[in-house]
């Protein structure tokens, strides 16, 4: 695991990387609803807000996710 990097910062990312093949808009979309239908309430407000604080650290279709997020 990087130093410094928050979980689900990380596992946000890999699951981000799963989706490079698909446009952004659709990976985020995707990725929101894995997020929705698995991550715990916790984790989730984490990823929201983290991405709200505009962290550089994300990827970019994991970033649109949590604003995805954020609104289901």
């Amino acid at each position: 695991m990087s130093a410094g990097v928050p979980p689900y910062v990380r596992l946000a990312n890999e699951i981000a990387a799963q989706f490079a093949h698909r446009s952004p808009t659709d990976a985020a979309t995707a990725i929101a609803n894995h997020l929705k239908a698995v991550w715990d309430p916790r984790m989730k407000q984490a990823l929201i807000d983290h991405a709200n604080s505009g962290a550089t650290d994300l990827d970019p279709a994991a970033a649109l996710a949590a604003k995805k997020l954020q609104a289901l």
